[in-house]
């Protein structure tokens, strides 16, 4: 499945919608600060990686996909969980590099002019292989 962007989908989001993101988005950070302020900033960091506004997200992409496909006199309801799926399939994907990026800001902290560039390159190298690698298998 190719990806592409539909910039006139942004007229058929509510303002219901964002309200939802926004709540959602904010009620994970929230909980995220309780965490670090329990745990400290060491585990509170592991879950600041979370995409905040995932939850949100994945209802309302399910929502989007399914309403669209009833207006052309389909069921919905598959297409809508599968393009849910794949957008949390993307989540974890981009999850992996992303605990890349970290394990090497944190190794290499005091290089602070390389340590980003490299953690960047390597967050980029490794979703993109896990990216095919899930192709590949898929």
């Amino acid at each position: 499945m190719l990806f592409h962007a539909r910039l006139a989908a942004l007229k058929d989001t509510k303002p219901r919608d964002y309200l939802i993101r926004f709540a959602l988005g904010g009620l994970a950070t929230a909980v995220t600060g309780w965490i670090a302020k329990t745990y400290g900033p060491a585990i509170g960091g592991l879950f600041l990686a979370f995409p905040a506004i995932f939850s949100a997200s994945a209802t309302l992409i399910e929502k989007h996909e399914r309403k669209r496909k009833e207006r052309l006199g389909l069921k919905g309801a598959c297409r809508g969980g599968q393009a849910a799926a794949l957008d949390a399939a993307g989540a974890a994907l981009g999850s992996i590099g992303l605990a890349a990026f970290g394990a090497i800001v944190w190794w290499k902290a005091d290089w602070p002019w390389l340590v980003l560039p490299l953690a960047l390159a390597a967050w980029a190298a490794l979703s993109l292989i896990a990216w095919g690698w899930w192709r590949w298998i898929g």
